[in-house]
């Protein structure tokens, strides 16, 4: 196994998912509910089968571009819509 992509994986998505509306919505489940592990094993569920179509789709799309080309494209869309979210007019 290789350890340093299984940590930095793990910060990745977990500094991601702090405070998104992911998080908010299993606040919300668990604030109006009894049941507290259920809500959890439900999110964690949730997570581990986005993250599991995402792996597949990540697979899928390195046998046809370069892995050096699909974090060069992830940048670059990361970068606009970086600037794309400073630019837009506060509503």
């Amino acid at each position: 196994m290789d350890w340093k992509l299984l940590a930095s994986t793990f910060t990745a998505i977990f500094i991601a998912e702090l405070g998104d509306k992911t998080q908010l919505a299993a606040l919300s489940f668990s604030a109006g509910s009894s049941s507290k592990w259920t809500v959890f094993l439900g999110s964690a569920l949730a997570l581990v089968c986005s993250s599991a179509i995402a792996v597949a789709g990540g697979e899928a799309v390195s046998r046809l571009v370069s892995p050096i080309w699909l974090r060069r494209i992830a940048g670059v869309v990361f970068v606009v819509m970086g600037i794309l979210f400073l630019a837009r007019k506060p509503s």
